[in-house]
């Protein structure tokens, strides 16, 4: 294909992704209680366990429901839509690929989903936990206003970064198809790993208290450790596959 029908095919895959997002977010305002319920329940639950009096959500300015509206909608459509627009990207860059690459891509993309999705449902179920402890350290003779904006970005940031902590096995079994990565260079590396993954928990972690950090931490050790066993047996299989494989440069190959 030329350029130009490349940037065609590009521009008519975006407005078919922009209009799926725009028809998803007039859906998710006939929802919008629910939705709210689902990002607010969280919080509630914190607050039962903080005592009485000690925070309390609000939202500010005339039009900061009107722009909760928006946000949350919007957050709802991108969320609802993402299968069909990153179908769009992917079916884009899709003819660009081998035969072997796409079924390695696809692959990865069946495993890769549901560990997002996993992280995702692990950080809602943790996040009570982290904004209770956040606002305890609110003194006893001040109200912590918890503005529902700034809320949502917490909310949003905190999901985020617990999908994207689950994604890391699959980056390390790609970096090891891709023969940068040894399996036996990261039984070797395993410590040094398991203590990355507790300190990029703390740091990723919003709330910063060892337990919502030790709920992310370790399934990253347990997938890490999965990770190292695909890495190990991929390599036994090239290796096998190699007929040269262990062959100084001075010594004669079976053939």
């Amino acid at each position: 294909m030329a350029l130009s029908d490349h940037l065609r095919e590009l521009r008519a895959r975006i407005l078919k992704a922009a209009l799926v997002i725009v028809a998803a977010f007039v859906v998710a305002l006939f929802f919008f209680d629910p939705l709210f319920q689902l990002v607010l329940d969280p919080y509630l639950q914190a607050q039962e366990s903080l005592p009485d009096g000690q925070t309390e959500a609000t939202t500010g300015g005339a039009a900061g429901g009107f722009l909760l509206y928006l946000k949350l909608c919007g957050l709802a459509a991108l969320v609802g839509s993402s299968p069909f627009w990153l179908y769009q990207i992917w079916a884009f860059i899709l003819p660009g690929l081998h035969s072997n690459e796409k079924k390695w891509t696809g692959i990865f993309a069946a495993i890769a989903g549901p560990l997002f999705i996993a992280g995702v449902v692990l950080g809602y179920l943790t996040l009570p936990l982290g904004l209770e402890i956040l606002i305890g350290f609110t003194p006893a003779d001040l109200t912590n206003l918890v503005e529902f904006n700034d809320y949502l970005v917490f909310f949003t940031r905190s999901l985020l970064v617990f999908g994207i902590a689950f994604e890391i096995p699959v980056f390390v079994v790609l970096l090891n198809l891709a023969g940068v990565v040894k399996g036996r260079s990261l039984g070797a590396h395993r410590p040094w790993i398991i203590i990355g993954c507790f300190l990029f928990a703390a740091v990723a972690t919003p709330s910063g208290d060892p337990f919502t950090m030790t709920f992310m931490a370790v399934p990253m050790v347990v997938l890490f450790v999965i990770s190292e066993v695909i890495a190990r047996f991929n390599d036994r299989r090239r290796a096998r596959a190699n007929i040269n494989a262990g062959l100084s440069p001075d010594e004669a190959s079976p053939l």
